[in-house]
């Protein structure tokens, strides 16, 4: 599915790819967005939804990095989870994007 970004977004950096069997720690439930936490991940804070979580570590290989966005950029949703959506943008980069700035074409 295609979006369009309606406002601008800055990431909070680059972040490695972390593997499935990464031990999570630290988490504590994210205040802004329901069902995300904060955490820590191969010493980086960071977070994660928390549907990527069993037992205390990664079920599925996981990388945190948030797309750089302008406003009028479009990007094709790969997944979602919550109020957050993994896509690509048209250069071919992968991350995430809050879903708050985004409509549908």
């Amino acid at each position: 599915m295609k979006a369009t970004v309606y406002k601008k977004h800055d990431g909070e950096g680059q972040f490695p790819l972390f593997s499935k069997g990464a031990k999570v720690e630290n988490v504590k439930s994210c205040q802004q967005y329901e069902f995300w936490s904060s955490c820590t991940i191969d010493g980086y804070d960071t977070y994660i939804s928390n549907t990527y979580i069993s037992d205390g570590i990664l079920n599925r290989d996981y990388n945190p990095t948030e797309l750089v966005l302008n406003k009028g950029d479009v990007v094709t949703i790969l997944e979602v989870a919550f109020d957050w959506a993994y896509a690509e943008d048209e250069q071919g980069t992968k991350g995430w994007v809050p879903f708050g700035i985004l409509y549908s074409n």
